[in-house]
C-alpha cells in the first residue's frame, strides 16, 4: 500500500509539472532552440568541410547538449519557489524524496529526451557518420538524465537566490565533465567502428548512482535554501 501511495505521488507531481510546462511553452522550447541554433552556427564558424565537421561532431553535439541542459536547470524548482508551492512541499506530510525524483524526471522529459531525439537531425547537419547515430541518441538519453539530476542539485542550492544563474553554472559544470567525457567518447568509438558499449555502461552506472543519491542531496539543498 505504501509503494502504491508513493507511485501515485510521483505520477501526480509528474503530471502537474508537465501540464504547467505545456502552458508556459518556453520551459521546453528554449533548450531545443538553443541546441539547434548553436549547432547550426558551427559549420559557419569552422567551415563547411564535411571531414572536419564529422571529426568534431561528437564533441560539438555533446557540449551543446550539455549547455542546453544547463540552460534549463534553473527552472526545475524556480516556479514552485516563486508561488510558494515548494514551501508547501517541504511542510507537507508527503515524502519529499519521490517528489524531487518526479520533478527531475519531468525536467528530463522536457529537455534531455527531446535533445536526444533531435540529435540525429543535427548530426546529419554536422556530417556525423550514420554509424554514430545510435550511440549518439543512446548516450544523450542516458547522459542527459544524469545531467538533469546534477542540475537539480545546483538548482535546489540556488533557488532562493534572485540571480543564481552564474553560481549554478559554477557548481554543476565541473560535475558534468565525466558525463561529457564518456558521452562523446561513446559516439567517437561508434564512428570509428570500435566498442562503445563500455562507455554507455558507465553512463548507466552514473544514472543509477544519480537516481539513488542525487534526490537526497536535492532534499537537503531545498531545506537549506527555503530556510534561509
Amino acid at each position: 500500500m505504501a509503494s502504491a501511495g508513493v507511485s501515485s505521488l510521483v505520477v501526480a507531481v509528474l503530471r502537474r509539472d508537465l501540464s504547467a510546462a505545456a502552458r508556459r511553452g518556453s520551459e521546453w522550447s528554449n533548450p531545443l532552440v538553443f541546441f539547434i541554433m548553436v549547432c547550426a552556427l558551427f559549420p559557419l564558424g569552422i567551415g563547411p568541410q564535411p571531414e572536419r565537421l564529422a571529426e568534431l561532431a561528437p564533441g560539438i553535439l555533446w557540449v551543446v547538449a550539455l549547455l542546453a541542459s544547463l540552460l534549463a536547470s534553473d527552472s526545475v524548482f524556480r516556479g514552485d519557489y516563486d508561488d510558494a508551492t515548494l514551501e508547501q512541499m517541504l511542510l507537507s506530510h508527503q515524502p519529499l524524496y519521490p517528489q524531487v525524483i518526479a520533478k527531475t524526471i519531468a525536467h528530463w522529459l522536457l529537455s534531455g529526451l527531446p535533445l536526444s531525439l533531435l540529435s540525429p537531425l543535427l548530426g546529419v547537419l554536422l556530417h556525423l557518420p550514420m554509424a554514430g547515430m545510435g550511440a549518439l541518441m543512446a548516450s544523450l538519453a542516458l547522459g542527459s538524465a544524469v545531467l538533469s539530476f546534477i542540475g537539480a542539485i545546483g538548482a535546489a542550492l540556488t533557488v532562493g537566490l534572485r540571480k543564481g544563474g552564474l553560481l549554478l553554472s559554477l557548481i554543476i559544470l565541473p560535475l558534468y565533465i565525466p558525463v561529457l567525457i564518456f558521452g562523446s567518447s561513446a559516439v567517437k568509438a561508434a564512428v570509428e567502428a570500435g566498442p562503445y558499449l563500455p562507455q554507455l555502461a558507465m553512463l548507466g552506472v552514473f544514472f543509477l548512482l544519480a537516481l539513488a543519491l542525487a534526490p537526497l542531496a536535492i532534499c537537503g539543498a531545498l531545506r537549506i535554501s527555503v530556510d534561509q
